[in-house]
């Protein structure tokens, strides 16, 4: 069988790499494997071989690893190229946030939307098109995936710069879609559901159990979480195997208050919980308010999950480098975001025709939001590509929510691709976390200062100018 070559950029994110590396491992059927290990970091990417080096002596898998800083060294003979870059990594993450605080804007994740998102889409879109175009040029038959945040601007800014057809994966819908099985007591291998959504705003509006309505049964369990009374009888009837919950149930409605609202209002449920869809609604929690806590700071605080991403990469490190051991437990994982990349490929080699989200060009896929939208779908996995599932019911008031947000995210791409300072305080505005045209002006002149060295098209040199 021939060798299938993975090219992985933006390899430092070692986290990932150790995963994608594991599930590679327990893929052996669509090998033998090469995989090429990318990152403009020496340090970054030296961890990432020396880890993925060590899980394949571990067991003894048919990969052979190659790495450089320099990605036209690894694309060449590519059958799949997927980016996890992150421009600027950490540090330049933490003043996407900061710099907003200051403004009385607080985001618990700022990569998406927000003035964070918007930041952090200046950064990425010009490196992820330069890597798009190396794709192109080099190994225009490789699948290319993006798991690059923010997923939406970025696959829109790849497609209409260079026309490659990017898909972005995440694993966001895939792990709410479980969490929902649990919510209603359900096996998760027997719940069904369809979706459609911005990465991170995906909202699931109709789900089922062995084919039945489920929406019913959450609605019961919700109002027996909050100890209101509700017809047991009647479902009872209509799910025999319904079970009680346990007590320690790990999903639980009071976890996610803002997302359950909006299911109480509009009947579906946004996809990924309230640490994501709260920065699409900012209007809502005006100075970070939410529930009697703070967005970013005491309600899924920023800081920790910068110090427990410092945490984890100093921890691969560490295993990379043979001062700790290996940790085995990455082999018996539960499923996520790699293994679903994995199972994609194993769909597409032998046609299976499995549904997954993937986020794709909308294309008549959801006749009540832009054509030319890129939306996060079910898309059917075949031999000849993803193919969004068509959804010409899904529902209008949604439809309206996700229009209102595709108009920020376009004048962020449109910003990004020119570096047009006009364009980026439009996109601000029109995102809805600040009104006040000079307060946008001023913070996002701040963000562009900040963020300097990494955005050429705003700051083009005295060689460019001439």
């Amino acid at each position: 069988m021939k060798t299938k070559k993975i090219a992985l950029i933006g390899a430092g994110s070692a986290m990932f790499t150790q995963g994608l590396v594991a599930d590679i491992i327990r893929s052996p059927e669509l090998g033998p494997w090469k995989l090429g290990l990318v990152d403009i970091d020496p340090s970054a990417l030296e961890t990432a071989e020396k880890l993925a080096h060590r899980m394949v002596e571990a067991r003894g898998a048919d990969i052979v690893i190659e790495a450089s800083t320099d990605r036209r060294d690894i694309l060449p003979e590519a059958d799949v190229v997927i980016t996890t870059i992150a421009v600027g990594g950490r540090r330049a993450w933490e003043l996407d946030v900061f710099i907003p605080r200051k403004y009385g804007i607080y985001q618990p994740v700022g990569d998406t939307v927000m003035p964070g998102g918007i930041s952090r889409a200046l950064r990425m879109i010009p490196a992820l098109v330069d890597i798009a175009r190396d794709v192109k040029r080099i190994c225009p038959t490789a699948w290319f995936f993006n798991y690059s945040n923010p997923m939406t601007a970025n696959c829109w800014a790849i497609r209409k710069a260079t026309g490659v057809p990017v898909i972005g994966l995440c694993h966001g819908v895939f792990e709410v879609e479980r969490q929902l099985a649990e919510f209603i007591g359900a096996p998760a291998e027997e719940v069904t559901s369809l979706f459609a959504g911005l990465n991170h705003l995906t909202f699931i509006f109709d789900l089922r159990w062995r084919g039945r309505d489920a929406w019913p049964l959450a609605r019961a369990r919700l109002a027996e979480e909050r100890e209101l009374p509700f017809d047991h009888q009647s479902l009872k009837e209509r799910f025999p195997e319904m079970r009680p919950l346990p007590q320690k149930s790990a999903s639980k409605a009071a976890d996610n208050p803002f997302s359950w609202s909006l299911f109480e209002t509009y009947g579906a449920y946004p996809a990924v919980n309230d640490r994501h869809v709260s920065e699409f609604f900012p209007e809502r929690f005006p100075q970070g308010h939410y529930y009697g806590k703070r967005l970013g700071v005491d309600a899924f605080s920023f800081e920790g999950t910068i110090a427990e991403g410092d945490r984890i990469y100093a921890d691969m490190r560490a295993q990379a480098l043979g001062k700790q051991p290996l940790d085995e437990r990455i082999f018996e994982r539960a499923p996520g975001e790699h293994e679903k990349l994995l199972e994609i490929l194993h769909s597409v080699e032998y046609d299976e025709r499995r549904i997954f989200s993937a986020i794709l060009p909308n294309q008549g896929a959801i006749p009540n939001l832009p054509y030319d939208s890129i939306l996060e779908l079910p898309a059917v996995a075949t031999a000849t590509g993803l193919r969004a599932l068509h959804i010409p019911d899904f529902p209008d008031p949604l439809a309206a929510i996700i229009t209102r947000k595709i108009a920020a995210i376009r004048l962020t791409v449109e910003a990004a691709l020119t570096g047009n300072r006009k364009l980026l305080v439009e996109a601000l505005l029109a995102d809805g976390a600040v009104t006040d045209p000079e307060i946008a002006r001023q913070m996002g002149e701040e963000l562009l200062a900040a963020h300097r060295d990494y955005l050429p098209d705003f700051f083009p040199s005295s060689d460019d100018a001439v």
